[in-house]
């Protein structure tokens, strides 16, 4: 037991003296650290458009296959530009759409039905029918759910970046300079309407008119209010009047709608609590008030 103990304790210190001395034996020296900076650097090698993974191109060619008309392409293809994605990606949706399809009833088939040696009666072919149904529409779920997601914060998101708009307006800036700023901001860094208003702004300098753009980005995003904006900008344009007192009307609607939308939501908790309490709160109630009496009913009875 001494000898344990003893053993125990040499290893503690070894491993804390172990610990303390570490940082200062992995120091680099300052010289070596500089001389390291002369040495030849591998050049990394420059890529305007990153090149798409093999999977990409593989569901995109399987997304080909599913041959729709060109108005339902046309829909699913505004819903993902306006989901954040490219354009360009509707096959690929189109693809996990039919993966999804025959991935859900295969895996049903061969790791339930066949492992278990049923037979295909009428039940198994029910369900695989509603997986391969629920495979198909789980995308279209999924994209309608990311674009009301973005789509969200556009609308909470653009109140905030007009108020930026009118301060960099009301301090001399153009038009241009003012959207240029405001995509710099780090406040909206991340934000998809900022995103959205840097590449309108990029193909103003390209040459497109900064309207067109505008309204592209209008169509892009798919947000009333967003369009709404852009009409605003355009009458001001045309008639001549104070682009800094249109911006803040703007802005001051915006939040009086965004405000009525809470208070609504606020409204509406009242009605959806009583599902919850109907189905959760009332039977435990019922049971802590009618337990009592029913056990000394049932006393009374057996008597």
């Amino acid at each position: 037991m001494l000898y344990a103990i003893t053993a125990t304790v040499f290893l503690a210190i070894v491993l804390l003296t172990s610990a303390a001395i570490y940082p200062y034996l992995s120091r680099r020296s300052v010289v070596q650290t500089r001389l390291e900076k002369f040495e030849p650097q591998e050049v990394s090698k420059v890529e305007l458009v990153p090149e798409a993974p093999r999977w990409y191109d593989q569901l995109s060619e399987i997304g080909k296959v599913l041959n729709l008309s060109s108005k339902e392409r046309n829909k699913y293809s505004r819903m993902l530009v306006a989901a954040g994605y490219k354009k360009e990606s509707v096959y690929v949706f189109f693809g996990a759409k039919i993966l999804l399809t025959c991935a859900l009833p295969g895996l049903y088939l061969f790791l339930y039905v066949v492992s278990k040696g049923l037979e295909f009666d009428r039940q198994v072919i029910m369900v695989t029918a509603i997986l391969a149904i629920i495979g198909y529409l789980a995308p279209s779920y999924w994209l309608y759910n990311q674009c009301n997601e973005r789509k969200l914060k556009i609308f909470h998101t653009l109140p905030d970046i007009l108020d930026l708009i009118t301060v960099c307006v009301d301090a001399g800036l153009s038009m241009d300079a003012a959207l240029i700023k405001t995509t710099e901001t780090p406040q909206f860094a991340n934000d998809p309407l900022a995103k959205e208003i840097k590449v309108a702004t990029m193909e103003t300098r390209a040459g497109k008119p900064r309207i067109e753009s505008l309204k592209d980005m209008a169509e892009r995003t798919m947000v009333d209010d967003v369009r709404a904006f852009v009409t605003m900008l355009s009458q001001t344009e045309r008639f001549g009047t104070s682009l800094s007192q249109a911006l803040s009307v703007h802005s001051e609607s915006l939040r009086t709608k965004r405000r009525q939308m809470a208070e609504e939501a606020a409204a509406k908790t009242t009605i959806k609590m009583i599902f919850p309490l109907i189905l959760f709160v009332f039977p435990a109630l019922l049971v802590v008030i009618l337990g009592p009496a029913y056990v000394q009913i049932s006393h009374v009875l057996l008597k």
